[in-house]
């Protein structure tokens, strides 16, 4: 997938936070770490710096959700990072995001922390990101 290709799923795919611009894949793809692993509709973005792995955004198409193609992504993330020597994966998930939540939690993910007030809704209000981690 092209950024361009990258920044019209995720815009589909994410009601919050605001969804990353073509730009943005572009300048995250180019980091020496980073990991790209998709499936048709869906993909995981992540990086890794030295023993750790930092999920930055997944996202499926809604018309194609349900059908386990976040976890596919997911997995393929954990196997790739786990390549490249990682040892333990780190995400932030918003508090509201029960979807999300429920991938992370099944794929063994903990809560190691909570940013207050971390995301933006489009009213303005804030919403808490959860950081959640697992080993590799």
């Amino acid at each position: 997938m092209s950024p361009r290709d990258l920044a019209r799923l995720h815009a589909r795919a994410m009601a919050m936070p605001p969804p990353f611009s073509e730009t943005a894949f572009h300048d995250l793809l180019a980091h020496p770490g980073a990991l790209l692993l998709t499936r048709p509709n869906a993909f995981a973005l992540g990086r890794v710096v030295l023993d750790e792995a930092e999920l930055l955004t997944i996202a499926t198409h809604p018309e194609h959700r349900g059908r386990g193609l976040g976890r596919a992504c997911l997995d393929a993330f954990h196997d790739a990072a786990r390549a490249r020597g990682a040892a333990r994966a780190f995400l932030e998930v918003a508090e509201n995001n029960a979807a999300a939540r429920a991938l992370y939690a099944a794929a063994g993910y903990d809560h190691l922390g909570t940013r207050r007030g971390y995301y933006r809704e489009p009213d303005g209000g804030a919403v808490d990101a959860l950081v959640l981690g697992r080993d590799l």
